[in-house]
């Protein structure tokens, strides 16, 4: 069989055909198996194996089928590899809202560990609808290895049967006898409150996430624990959903409240009040102090910028990758919880306290 020579134009490939009785493409094609065993002159199963399980392949041989698929561009099918390892090197994760500024950083950050790791990632987004969660995640099961779900809204008791069923990691939930990476809340709350504190703030509110929100929760315990430590009164309003809109209908009801300090369970709910405050003339970090949860890029184009609780969103989805690429190479591997911690950044949306609030 004759030797198999490639040309590169540039971008375009061309094979010669005084050596090889195909004809010549314009463009790039797919090297197959046949092409580059006819380049070594050996048989298929021999480049399969060198490529695939290349202990059963003599060395010198090995070496070579290597270098030519290296020179003819060969690139292994990820559906042929599925078909022979029952592995098909693809991750799924499951997001409650794409558009959602908190979870963007998580996408990239899931996708260039995955990336580097030789893993593709499929993507599924719940539009916050609960009842889709499981049904999303079972549905992506069947095409990839293994699951990230990202801040599930899902009953633990679903959630911990799913993890019976499949390798699956949870992002920002904690769920008994799975991987989780989950963050510390308490850090970053306890400096917002000292920080409203040292302004002459003696009494708080919390806007509320919403209600099946695991991480709502949390932030609740973590901002009564503080209030408690540092003798500060504190107030709640909600649920609210995660939407500048409803951030907008919580400003409404904190004008009416006797407080000059709010936080809220996230950037977008604190970007809503802060509009709607200042459409009605208030002068935010001024008559009213503010702060959001996450530090997302939206925190920096208001004015004034908003003061907001820092959150590793990327560190997050480096870590769900890790701990699943764990639990796929060792099934047995005990369930780990891995915690990250939170920081205060502060801007112009916080303030001295009026003096009729202090």
């Amino acid at each position: 069989m004759g030797t198999i020579r490639v040309r590169n134009n540039g971008n375009r490939l061309r094979y010669d055909a005084r050596t090889y009785p195909y004809p010549t493409w314009g463009a790039a094609l797919a090297v197959t198996l046949a092409e580059v065993a006819a380049a070594c002159n050996v048989s298929t199963s021999t480049v399969s194996r060198a490529l695939t399980d290349p202990e059963k392949v003599n060395a010198e041989t090995r070496t070579r089928i290597e270098r030519v698929a290296r020179q003819l561009g060969y690139a292994p099918s990820r559906a042929g590899r599925s078909l022979v390892s029952g592995r098909t090197d693809t991750v799924g994760l499951v997001v409650p809202d794409i558009a959602n500024p908190f979870f963007p950083p998580i996408i990239k950050s899931v996708q260039a560990r995955a990336r580097d790791k030789r893993y593709a990632v499929l993507i599924a987004d719940t539009d916050e609808h609960v009842a889709d969660e499981l049904e999303l995640a079972r549905g992506l099961s069947r095409q990839v290895d293994g699951l990230i779900l990202a801040s599930p809204r899902t009953a633990p008791a679903e959630l911990t049967r799913l993890a019976q069923q499949l390798p699956v990691v949870f992002v920002n939930r904690e769920v008994e006898g799975a991987g989780s990476v989950v963050i510390d809340e308490n850090e970053g709350l306890q400096e917002a409150v000292e920080h409203l504190v040292s302004l002459g703030h003696r009494r708080i509110t919390y806007l509320s996430g919403p209600r099946r929100s695991w991480s709502n929760q949390q932030r609740r315990d973590a901002l009564a624990a503080a209030c408690t430590a540092n003798d500060v009164e504190l107030r709640e309003l909600g649920p609210f959903e995660p939407q500048i809109q409803a951030g907008m209908r919580a400003a409404d009801l904190l004008q009416s409240s006797e407080v000059a300090a709010a936080i809220a369970y996230d950037d977008l709910i604190a970007l809503g009040v802060m509009s709607r405050l200042t459409e009605r003339g208030m002068q935010v970090g001024h008559e009213i102090s503010v702060i959001g949860i996450d530090d997302s890029p939206l925190s920096t184009v208001t004015h004034p910028m908003l003061t907001s609780i820092h959150v590793p969103a990327a560190e997050l989805g480096s870590a769900a990758v890790d701990l699943l690429l764990d639990q796929l190479r060792d099934p047995d591997l005990p369930p780990q919880t891995v915690k990250l911690e939170t920081r205060l950044v502060i801007r112009g949306s916080t303030g001295v306290a009026p003096t009729s609030f202090k």
